[in-house]
C-alpha cells in the first residue's frame, strides 16, 4: 500500500512539473515609439498574449493591433485605419526559439537571443530579438526591445505626414509569464 501511495505522489510531482513547462500571460505589454524632429508618437498595448515552453525554448507572442492606445484619439484612428489596416490585419505575431543555452531551473537574469518570424501587417520577416529573461519566484519576466522598419512590412506613410512618423519604430515588450495550469 505504501508503494502505491509513494508512486502516486511521484506521478503527481511529475505531472505538476510537466505543467510548469509552459509559462504564459494574456496581459503582456507592448509599447511603440516614433521619434522625429516634428513629433514624438507613442502607444501602449495591453492586449498581448505570450507563451514560453521551457523544454523546447519556443516563444510565441500574439498582439491585437487594435489594442494600441494613443494619447490622441485621432492618432489612434489613423494608426488603425490608414497605416495598420486593423480590419484587414487584426493581429501581429512573433514565433521563435531561444537559441542560447539557458537553465530554466536556475533563478537569475539571462541575456538571450530569440530567432523566429515576426509578422506585421500581413508580412512575415525573419528576426532575431535580443531579450532579457528574469527567472525566479515562480515566474519568468521577458523584456525584449527591438526596432522595426515600416517599409519592410509594407506600412505606407503618406508624404503629407512623412516628417511626423519615423521610418523605424522602436518596440518594447514586457511579459510576466506564469506557469500554465492545466
Amino acid at each position: 500500500m505504501r508503494i502505491i501511495i509513494f508512486m502516486s505522489l511521484c506521478l503527481i510531482g511529475l505531472l505538476s512539473k510537466a505543467q510548469a513547462q509552459v509559462y504564459m500571460t494574456t496581459t503582456g505589454l507592448t509599447q511603440i515609439f516614433s521619434e522625429t524632429p516634428m513629433e514624438n508618437i507613442s502607444a501602449d498595448n495591453k492586449v498581448v498574449s505570450a507563451a514560453l515552453n521551457t523544454v523546447t525554448k519556443e516563444v510565441v507572442v500574439r498582439i491585437q493591433v487594435i489594442g494600441f492606445k494613443f494619447p490622441n484619439k485621432l492618432m489612434e484612428e489613423h494608426f488603425n485605419e490608414n497605416y495598420m489596416e486593423t480590419t484587414k490585419f487584426p493581429t501581429s505575431s512573433f514565433k521563435g526559439k531561444i537559441i542560447d543555452a539557458i537553465d530554466f531551473q536556475k533563478n537569475g537574469t539571462y541575456e538571450v537571443n530569440i530567432k523566429g518570424v515576426l509578422e506585421i501587417h500581413g508580412v512575415k520577416q525573419e528576426k532575431t530579438v535580443k531579450a532579457k529573461l528574469q527567472i525566479g519566484l515562480g515566474k519568468i519576466i521577458i523584456d525584449a526591445p527591438f526596432d522595426v522598419k515600416l517599409a519592410d512590412f509594407k506600412v505606407d506613410i503618406p508624404k503629407l505626414v512623412f516628417e511626423k512618423i519615423a521610418e523605424v519604430i522602436s518596440i518594447k515588450n514586457h511579459f510576466i509569464l506564469l506557469p500554465k495550469i492545466q
